[in-house]
């Protein structure tokens, strides 16, 4: 498969080795090369994995373009079969048929970890080509990026804490983080860590023990309709649709999953109740920051301060909705889509 309408190119195939289902998505090159992690995950046929990626890679074309970063936006999808999640020698074939196929786009399409995969994978996938980030730092990498997701994410919690309650602190704001995985549980400890009350949740029981001191738990059906200052979404995306933004007992929603909304006019349904949505694809932008900084061998303490910049991005955006009359969903597109705009040539 080739061109896609509003995609450079969308490239579906069955892996030689393995037999699964694999999917590229490269939405748009114009800043950059389309970068955006290789997502290993079970679905129930291969249209809803190319429909995935295609959601995502569009998604990180905004994300790169808002962030300010050289990038352009693409997706990645390894659809595993359903069961335990695979391992050993089916595995490593579906990740070097995934890497055959990122090396057959010549570097338009750099993948790095995603949801189902990690730094060790990226190792395997690097074997096939050599447009991956994301690799241990013995290899050179900038590891796992997790840690700089979570500190953007934080770092766009407490900017919109400030937009709506006008305090500068998160001491006594009660989070409710839905997702205890590599970003959410260092979510959650960043924010017990700045006097948050937390409230905390995740489908696998066995996070419960990870959860910070103090953090209450809540029933992974219940968490979404928390009440909480702030409800922190940070596990897969697509959990709040219009029923659930008619339920919502949060005052913002601000956190690390992708496409948390099922459709974009749940912003506006969201605003209509005066529910503060601070746009993923600005907030989740650390990981993202990470590996551009291995891409473009930036040194890792600017990799931080990008992140850490978040927070004045997410201030920025939400300043411009108020002064419009628009939602933040809306200002953050206009953000990136200005920075996408073909540029006037140069007078000569």
């Amino acid at each position: 498969m080739s061109a896609e309408e509003g995609f450079e190119r969308v490239v579906v195939t069955t892996g030689e080795r393995s037999g699964w289902p694999l999917a590229i998505a490269v939405h748009s090159t114009h800043l950059g090369p389309a970068l955006g992690g290789a997502r290993m995950w079970h679905y129930p046929d291969s249209a809803e994995s190319v429909a995935d990626a295609r959601r995502l890679a569009a998604a990180m074309t905004l994300k790169a373009a808002a962030a300010g970063l050289d990038l352009g936006g693409g997706k990645g999808v390894i659809a595993a079969p359903g069961g335990p999640a695979p391992a050993g020698e089916d595995r490593r074939a579906a990740l070097l048929d995934f890497g055959d196929l990122v090396a057959s786009l010549g570097g338009s399409y750099v993948t790095a970890e995603d949801v189902g995969t990690g730094a060790g994978d990226m190792a395997v996938i690097a074997e096939r080509t050599e447009h991956v980030v994301g690799l241990d730092p013995a290899r050179g990498g900038s590891g796992d990026p997790s840690p700089v997701t979570a500190l953007g994410v934080v770092a766009a919690i407490r900017a919109c804490v400030a937009h709506r309650f006008g305090i500068g602190d998160l001491a006594g704001v009660s989070v409710c983080v839905v997702g205890l995985g590599h970003v959410g549980g260092r979510v959650a400890a960043m924010l017990a860590a700045e006097g948050a009350r937390l409230t905390v949740s995740d489908i696998e029981p066995t996070r419960r023990r990870d959860a910070p001191a103090g953090a209450s738990w809540v029933d992974p059906g219940q968490a979404m309709l928390t009440p909480c200052d702030v409800l922190a979404p940070c596990a897969l995306g697509g959990v709040i649709g219009h029923g659930e933004a008619r339920r919502l007992r949060a005052s913002i929603v601000c956190g690390a999953a992708n496409n948390v909304l099922t459709s974009p006019e749940i912003a506006k349904g969201l605003a209509a109740r005066e529910i503060l949505y601070a746009p993923d694809f600005i907030v989740n932008a650390g990981g993202l920051i990470s590996v551009y900084g291995e891409l473009r061998s930036l040194d890792h303490g600017r990799a931080l301060e990008l992140a850490r910049g978040i927070g004045t991005t997410i201030g920025q955006v939400l300043e411009a909705a108020d002064g419009r009359g628009i939602t933040p969903l809306e200002a953050a597109e206009e953000l990136a889509l200005t920075r996408l705009a073909p540029q006037p040539a140069a007078a000569v």
